[in-house]
């Protein structure tokens, strides 16, 4: 007792000893304030941090304690997530992005299967994120709520209707997040927030708490900045039968879609191509495909919703009807949903989300049976093109994002090319991974990968073996120099070009095209060389090659008739009618009385009315 009444004189007596104390128990009270404050911000405060506008509800909802063993490790210790504002979570009313929905609905009883899932695997929920109202909508735009700010290009839209949750990944305000997918409400975003994206295949993860749009389209899907936390989400949500590595595997390209971007291939399938050639082991020689052309042959239920097109354009036709179909399915499954909840609340809408929500209550349920067995057939399709080893390779997006605050809507051309990149997965139920790709011209470059319906861990896995190499290949692209030029031999030249007329006259387009690239190889002056191999490219529908030797023709002689002609139906086929009727324009000023522009002429300004 001596001993201790002895050591508090000692600190009582010692100043250090005081100002150590009143160190460590300040030290405590701030700790004690700074938890306070967040849990009050995180469960009081509804309105989004003024760096995002990601948010429209923030609270915590924390896992349970890791079990002891024998029991397996959680997945996804540590991690933080986000979910859109579709998702149902005890004790709070679901927005659906529409305050009159979140006025007219009771809280929920239960939290949606999907974010259990996650919780119990050491994961924790911090927030709901914005989403266009309803689920429509692409642009990120909610009337309401405002836009988020897009982390990777703040000048421009987020995509939607998933935005805030992938402006919370590419922001790093969490780790993942989670939306639904429908119609590309995931993958749009994702591809303009920069960020990679897993839309599952349908009915593979569980969608029961979450407000359907369209029940044969809706998936959860999930975003993530790494590859490593995308495939362990994965393994969270995925059923075991999900299929994991079944052999070597095959990239199949889908340059028809290609053709519809306005980017180099160098940035786009050669970066795809050159970081698969680098792998050791795992991949088989790439195939390259016109999907349109396989959809039109292997689709015959499709040919009902085609448009009448020639042999050159009937892939395009194709394409556009297969989104047709995907579009008239969510109408009709959207208005069995909600269509009582639309007319008898009158909610207040955006304006493009108005007009869609419009046509659903409206549409009319002719050949609804046509529309299943399009998806059905289609389904079967896609699997007997890749089988259990391919993996289908498009771009994700077609077009730049709008402006932020624009008063410019979307082009029913930007809207045709979107849709019909999305329906291919949205509509055969396929799994889908979205990879950024760097940037050009300041815009977001985004390719996905497809692979057969149920084949959604074989996806992944491929998507983690290549990524690193991948992401070389896009600082290498970057880098790319211009080929060296080669010793012209101008007789040996013209003995190509005619050998090159010979083929095409025989219709081996193929053929046709190496003998006039022999020819440039040797003559890279000669503009009649680049509009000749222009027109075989116009027969295997790879209209970019065809459109940029029409335009090297044009910088050697800017009277070629031919290459105007050419280049103006190059840009047709990829639907740029405006750009189109100026090269037919060209043409006819200087052949006015040409029949091929003439007719030209008087079809796209029918399209552009």
């Amino acid at each position: 007792m001596a001993s201790s009444a002895r050591s508090g004189a000692t600190a009582s007596s010692n100043p250090r000893a005081w100002i150590v104390a009143g160190v460590a128990v300040a030290g405590v009270i701030v700790l004690a304030e700074v938890a306070r404050r967040r849990r009050r911000w995180l469960r009081g405060n509804s309105s989004p941090p003024p760096y995002s506008g990601a948010f429209c509800d923030r609270l915590e909802l924390a896992p349970p304690p890791q079990p002891p063993p024998p029991a397996a490790r959680q997945q996804l210790p540590y991690l933080t997530f986000a979910v859109s504002d579709n998702f149902e979570i005890e004790g709070y009313v679901a927005g659906f992005g529409n305050p009159d929905w979140k006025r007219t609905h009771k809280a929920a009883s239960h939290t949606a299967a999907a974010v259990k899932a996650l919780l119990k695997q050491g994961a924790t929920c911090v927030g709901r994120t914005v989403m266009d109202e309803l689920g429509f909508g692409v642009t990120g735009e909610n009337l309401h709520c405002g836009t988020p700010i897009n982390p990777a290009s703040p000048s421009v839209v987020p995509g939607g209707s998933c935005s805030g949750s992938a402006v919370a990944v590419s922001a790093q305000l969490v780790e993942f997040a989670l939306g639904t997918d429908t119609t590309g409400d995931l993958r749009i975003p994702a591809a303009f927030c920069g960020v990679l994206c897993f839309r599952p295949s349908h009915g593979v993860v569980s969608t029961l708490g979450t407000l359907p749009n369209s029940h044969s389209l809706d998936t959860i899907g999930w975003l993530a900045r790494d590859p490593h936390i995308l495939s362990r989400v994965g393994d969270a949500l995925l059923p075991a039968a999900a299929c994991g590595l079944r052999g070597k595997r095959q990239l199949v390209f889908a340059d028809d879609c290609f053709e519809l971007l306005k980017i180099p291939n160098q940035k786009t399938v050669d970066v795809i191509e050159n970081a698969v050639r680098t792998l050791p082991y795992g991949f088989q020689p790439p195939k390259h495909i016109n999907i349109g052309q396989y959809i039109c042959s292997n689709v015959p239920s499709l040919k009902e919703f085609c448009e009448p097109s020639t042999k050159l354009q009937e892939g395009k036709s194709a394409l556009k009807a297969l989104c047709t179909v995907m579009l008239l399915l969510q109408r009709y499954e959207f208005k069995a949903n909600h269509e009582d909840w639309v007319n008898t609340v009158k909610p207040k809408l955006g304006l493009e989300v108005s007009t869609r929500v419009l046509q659903a209550v409206n549409f009319t349920d002719d050949n609804i049976k046509s529309l299943y067995i399009v998806r059905t057939e289609w389904r079967a399709a896609l699997k007997n093109l890749l089988k259990d080893t391919g993996i289908l390779v498009l771009p994700t997006m077609a077009g730049h994002p709008l402006k932020r605050n624009s008063k410019q809507r979307l082009s029913s051309e930007f809207e045709d090319k979107m849709y019909a990149f999305v329906s291919i997965a949205a509509l055969s139920g396929c799994c889908q991974a979205t990879v950024p790709l760097g940037n050009h011209n300041d815009h977001p470059i985004s390719i996905s990968f497809v692979a057969a319906h149920g084949s959604d861990k074989f996806l992944l896995r491929a998507i983690l073996d290549m990524y690193s190499a991948v992401q070389e290949q896009i600082v290498l692209a970057s880098k790319l120099a211009l080929p060296p030029v080669i010793d012209r031999d101008v007789d040996t030249s013209e003995l190509l070009k005619e050998k090159g007329n010979n083929s095409f006259k025989r219709k081996q387009w193929s053929k046709a095209i190496e003998s006039y690239s022999g020819a440039i190889k040797l003559n890279d002056t000669n503009a009649t060389y680049y509009c000749n191999r222009a027109a075989a490219y116009l027969e295997l529908g790879r209209f970019k090659q065809a459109e940029a030797d029409c335009d090297q023709a044009l910088l050697l002689d800017k009277k070629n008739v031919k290459a105007y002609l050419r280049r103006g139906t190059a840009k047709e086929s990829v639907l740029n009618y405006q750009e189109a009727l100026q090269d037919f324009r060209h043409a006819l000023a200087l052949e006015p009385q040409n029949k091929t522009a003439l007719a030209a002429e008087k079809r796209l300004q029918k399209h552009l009315r």
